[in-house]
């Protein structure tokens, strides 16, 4: 059993009451960071607040979920250290969703050269010729 509100609500309740509000939160909280809004209302709004510590925090998703997940955690529960641990989950939820929906990083595939001995971690490149003054070890006295 767990506590919401001033009541006792099954433990399936508490878990239905927590995805919505997890949702909830990333979807509010995607449509003011990521969206320009019907009408571009939200886009204009973002604009307003320029580019001061509001417009910055409108434009990162991670911190308007803090402030969307702190009303949003009410719904989950209405005790104040359950609605503490709500917040703070409904934030990382909505953090996991965006995370999900965004596409995989790029990255470029290690290719092996073709050229030089393959249990070494440096490669020699021998044709191509070095100045004199051009050894590390003269700069540092010879070693």
């Amino acid at each position: 059993m767990a506590a919401t509100g001033g009541m006792i609500a099954p433990a399936g309740d508490l878990l239905v009451r927590f995805v919505l509000a997890a949702l909830a939160t990333w979807r509010v909280s995607h449509l003011l960071a990521a969206e320009d809004g019907p009408g571009d209302v939200i886009f204009h709004l973002r604009r307003k607040l320029g580019t001061g510590w509001l417009g910055s925090l409108a434009d990162c998703f991670n911190c308007l979920s803090l402030f969307v997940a702190a009303p949003v955690a009410l719904f989950v529960s209405r005790q104040p250290i359950v609605w503490v641990v709500a917040w703070l989950a409904l934030s990382g939820g909505a953090c996991l969703l965006e995370r999900l929906g965004q596409s995989p990083p790029l990255t470029d595939p290690f290719v092996q050269p073709e050229t030089g001995e393959a249990d070494v971690l440096r490669f020699e490149t021998r044709d191509v010729p070095s100045a004199p003054d051009a050894d590390p070890r003269a700069a540092r006295g010879g070693r």
